[in-house]
């Protein structure tokens, strides 16, 4: 079993900023992707960033592109999401997730375990 443990979520004003950050413990393996997803009001869940254990493969949605950066801490185990100029379609809630992948998928289906979610609202 994985447990994934999420922070930093917030409400913020548009073209603000918000870091969340997720840490893995348990029975991880020796090398894992870890992701974040999003599902608003109304939507189907969906994949806003994901990067793999190397770092080598990370797939952005597009709407976030250039506005959002994933990365893992030294230690591996960590996942951050820095959001840069934040908008209000980008209000929902935002899980991390992990995957025994070796690559990016943005296929929920390919992530084994999830958090608890962590609320972003984004005001106009």
């Amino acid at each position: 079993q994985v447990q994934l443990v999420e922070s930093g979520g917030g409400l913020v004003q548009a073209g603000g900023s918000l870091r969340l950050s997720c840490a893995a413990s348990g029975r991880t393996g020796s090398s894992y992707t870890m992701g974040w997803f999003r599902q608003a009001p109304g939507k189907e869940r969906e994949a806003v960033a994901v990067i793999s254990w190397s770092g080598g493969s990370i797939y952005y949605l597009d709407s976030v592109s250039g506005r959002f950066t994933i990365s893992r801490g030294n230690a591996k185990n960590t996942v951050y999401l820095q959001m840069n100029s934040l908008k209000p379609e980008d209000t929902a809630v935002y899980y991390c997730a992990y995957s025994s992948l070796s690559w990016s998928s943005p296929r929920q289906y390919d992530y084994d375990y999830w958090g608890q979610g962590t609320q972003v609202t984004v005001s106009s």
